[in-house]
């Protein structure tokens, strides 16, 4: 049986007012599944980023729900959803977000340190060794490549066991060798530790790694499928390009 991580339901969100107002989510609804690597995709402007910024509890909605387990993000103050990213919710940035003054270890602890809990070493360290960075920890980030940084900012987000992480085209600044590294580990993330991730791209081939990808079109969910390939999320994409909203 299935269970379900985080929930969205009919979700709204507007930018500006009058002519000018955009809607960004129409009535968005989606479940992702505990333990699963879930890839979220659509065209530019489909709403996919806004979406993941509000499940994320780093943005407000206008109308809607959003559940993490028993408890409802939608009503919770600036404050209460920072102290939920710190614990319950982990969040991988495109641009890293890393603090230039800091080592890598002492970045990765950061979140557990600001909401006063103890950082597990052993865990931090087993992180790192399968991130292949456990020779880095010492170093601040002008010291490490791109790669490095970005797997310090996934073992950061990893570092409170939370609930879901959350990725944000998380591949984006990466070359294609170190992509790939980081793809592999998100996907063993979830099926040896059991780890609840959800990642925005517009890649086909990283949405390939995912266990399955959702689509988003004007601010909608509005398809998706399991155990997605490259070839077929490309070959969705095109139909989205096509006009084809909902899968044949």
């Amino acid at each position: 049986m299935t269970t379900i991580a985080i929930q969205a339901a009919d979700l709204v969100k507007t930018y500006g007012s009058g002519p000018a107002a955009v809607r960004a989510l129409d009535r968005a609804s989606l479940a992702v599944a505990r333990g699963r690597f879930t890839a979220i995709m659509g065209p530019s402007g489909s709403g996919k980023s806004t979406m993941m910024h509000a499940m994320a509890g780093l943005d407000t909605v206008d109308s809607g729900s959003i559940r993490l387990g028993d408890l409802e993000l939608t009503g919770l103050g600036e404050k209460q959803r920072t102290l939920l990213r710190r614990t319950r919710i982990g969040f991988i940035f495109q641009s890293y977000n890393l603090v230039p003054a800091l080592t890598a270890r002492e970045n990765i602890e950061l979140p557990l340190r600001l909401a006063g809990a103890r950082a597990d070493s052993d865990w931090v360290n087993d992180l790192a060794d399968t991130l292949g960075i456990a020779d880095r920890l010492t170093h601040r980030p002008a010291e490490l490549s791109g790669g490095q940084q970005q797997r310090v900012a996934v073992a950061r987000a990893l570092a409170a066991r939370p609930e879901v992480v959350f990725a944000d085209e998380p591949t984006g600044a990466l070359d294609s060798r170190a992509s790939q590294a980081l793809l592999t580990f998100l996907r063993r993330a979830a099926r040896e530790f059991g780890q609840t991730i959800v990642m925005v791209t517009h890649d086909p081939s990283a949405a390939g790694f995912a266990d399955r990808v959702e689509f988003l079109s004007d601010g909608a969910v509005v398809d998706g499928f399991d155990d997605p390939t490259a070839a077929r999320v490309l070959d969705r994409m095109a139909r989205f390009d096509a006009g084809v909203e909902v899968a044949a």
